[in-house]
C-alpha cells in the first residue's frame, strides 16, 4: 500500500480562483492542476502567465476565468516579468508607499515555455533570489500549436515533429529533468506533483508560496489531445506515471530530498504507455530500454532521499 509523506486531507476552500467556462479540450488534466493549484492559495496572488493552453483557453477577450490579477506575457519571460513584479513591491515598500505586504507572485507556464523558451529567464530569476513561485503545468508537448516536440517529451513518444517511421520512433532524446535543474540553483524548494494527486498537489503550492525566496513546483499534466489517450482516464494515468515511476513525487526543501510517496515497488511501465496512442508503436526492445533507465533514476532518486534522511538523523 502507498505511504502518504506528505499531505492530509483538510477543508478545501469553495472560491475558485480560477473558475469553470474556460475552453480547454474535454478531460484536459492541465485545467484540473490549475485549478487545484490556485484553490489552494488565497486571492492575494499576482499571476504572469506564459503564452500557452492556459493562456488560450482562458483569457479569451471580453472573457476571463481568472479571479486574480493576470498578466499575459510572452512564451520566454513569464519568470522575468514575475521578478519584475516582486521587485516593484519592493522598491514601493523602501519608499514608503502604501502597498500590501503579503502579495505572492506566481509565474506559470507549459514544459515549452519553461525548460525550453523561458529557462534563461527562469534561471536567471532563480539565481537572483526573487521571492516568487514558478509552476510549471507540464503536459510535455507544445499542445496548443499542434503537438510538437519539446525537451520534456518522453523518449520514444510521437509528436508532429517527432514522428515515427522506417527510420524513427518518435523521440529520440531523454526528458529534460526541470526539477534537478531548478535544485542545482540551491533554492528554498523545490517539489513535484500532479493533478491525480489533489491534496498532495495543493500542500506543495502552498507549500512553495509560502517559503521565503524562490520556489519551483513541477506538475505532470495529463492531455488526452496530444496523448492519444481516453479523456476519461486522465487521473488513472496521472496515478500510474507516479506508480511506475516515470514521475516521482518528492521535494527538495533546502537541499534535503524527500520522497512524498513510499511505493515498495513499481508497477510496469507497460501499464502507463498502453493506454497512449502517442506509444504504440514502441518495440519489446524500446520498452525494455524505458523501463531500464526509469529504474536507474528513481534508483537515483531514492538514494538522494536516503542520504538526506541520514544528514537529517546526524544533525538532530
Amino acid at each position: 500500500m502507498e505511504k502518504y509523506a506528505v499531505y492530509v486531507p483538510r477543508l478545501v476552500k469553495k472560491r475558485e480562483n480560477f473558475a469553470p467556462g474556460h475552453r480547454a479540450c474535454i478531460g484536459c488534466g492541465e485545467a484540473l492542476a490549475v485549478r487545484l493549484a490556485f484553490k489552494a492559495l488565497d486571492n492575494n496572488v499576482i499571476v504572469a502567465n506564459a503564452t500557452g493552453c492556459m493562456e488560450i483557453v482562458a483569457s479569451q477577450i471580453p472573457n476571463s476565468s481568472w479571479h486574480l490579477p493576470w498578466i499575459h506575457t510572452l512564451f520566454e519571460n513569464a519568470a522575468a516579468v514575475a521578478s519584475g513584479i516582486e521587485a516593484a513591491y519592493k522598491a514601493m515598500r523602501r519608499k514608503g508607499m502604501d502597498v500590501p505586504n503579503n502579495v505572492k507572485v506566481v509565474a506559470i507556464g507549459g514544459d515549452g515555455a519553461t525548460s525550453d523558451i523561458g529557462l534563461q529567464a527562469i534561471s536567471g530569476a532563480l539565481e537572483r533570489g526573487h521571492d516568487f513561485t514558478y509552476i510549471c503545468f507540464d503536459n510535455e508537448a507544445y499542445m496548443n500549436t499542434g503537438i510538437q516536440r519539446s525537451s520534456a517529451t518522453p523518449f520514444g513518444a510521437v509528436t508532429t515533429t517527432s514522428p515515427a517511421g522506417k527510420k524513427s520512433f518518435g523521440q529520440f532524446t531523454w526528458k529534460k529533468n526541470m526539477p534537478e535543474i531548478a535544485a542545482a540553483h540551491n533554492i528554498p524548494y523545490v517539489a513535484t506533483a500532479c493533478h491525480s494527486y489533489p491534496f498532495d498537489l495543493m500542500e506543495k503550492v502552498k507549500k512553495a508560496v509560502n517559503t521565503p525566496g524562490p520556489a519551483y513546483v513541477h506538475v505532470l499534466s495529463v492531455c488526452p489531445t496530444g496523448w492519444r489517450s481516453a479523456t476519461d482516464t486522465v487521473i488513472r494515468l496521472g496515478r500510474l506515471a507516479v506508480e511506475t515511476g516515470i514521475f516521482p513525487l518528492y521535494e527538495v526543501e533546502n537541499g534535503q530530498y524527500k520522497m512524498s510517496i513510499d511505493l515498495p515497488k513499481l508497477k510496469p511501465i507497460q501499464s502507463y504507455l498502453k493506454g497512449q496512442g502517442r506509444f504504440r508503436h514502441l518495440s519489446d526492445d524500446l520498452i525494455a530500454q524505458i523501463q531500464e533507465r526509469v529504474k536507474l533514476e528513481y534508483e537515483k532518486l531514492l538514494g538522494k532521499a536516503k542520504n538526506g534522511n541520514k544528514r537529517t538523523k546526524r544533525n538532530r
